[in-house]
C-alpha cells in the first residue's frame, strides 16, 4: 500500500501542476515561456510541479481580474437597508396614500348604509342620491 503511495502522490502533483499551468494565463508565468513549463513538468515529474507550484507563477491576483466573481467585485451595488432605502420608502408612502383613500371610501359606505338603516327604522323615506 505504500509503494502504491509513493507512485500516486508525485502523479497526482503532477497532474495538478500540469493543468495548472496550462490554466495560467501567458502573462503571469514567470521566468520561463509556458511551453516550456509545460515541458518541464511533464519531462522532471516529481521535482518539475514542485518547481512550477514554487517558482513558476505569479500567485496574487491580477488587477483586471481573471474570474467573473474578480470582474464585478468592484461593480457591486452594495446593500441598503429597507429603513434606509429611498425607493422603498416612497412604495411604502404611495401604498399608505391607496390604503388610506380605500378606507375612507369604506368610511364613507358604512355611515351611508347605517343612515339608510336609521331611516328605515323610523320608517322615513330613504334619500335619493
Amino acid at each position: 500500500m505504500l509503494r502504491l503511495l509513493m507512485y500516486l502522490v508525485p502523479l497526482a502533483l503532477t497532474i495538478y501542476a500540469f493543468i495548472d499551468c496550462l490554466n495560467t494565463p501567458e502573462d503571469e508565468a514567470r521566468h520561463l515561456p509556458k511551453i516550456a513549463w509545460v515541458f518541464i513538468i511533464l519531462l522532471f515529474w516529481i521535482v518539475g510541479p514542485i518547481v512550477w507550484l514554487a517558482a513558476g507563477k505569479t500567485r496574487h491576483a491580477p488587477a483586471g481580474g481573471r474570474t467573473p466573481s474578480e470582474w464585478h467585485r468592484d461593480h457591486r451595488v452594495p446593500y441598503v437597508a429597507p429603513d434606509d432605502n429611498p425607493e422603498f420608502l416612497n412604495s411604502l408612502r404611495e401604498e399608505n396614500k391607496k390604503d388610506e383613500s380605500l378606507l375612507k371610501d369604506w368610511e364613507a359606505d358604512l355611515r351611508r348604509r347605517e343612515d339608510e338603516l336609521r331611516r328605515k327604522e323610523r320608517g322615513e323615506e330613504p334619500k335619493a342620491d
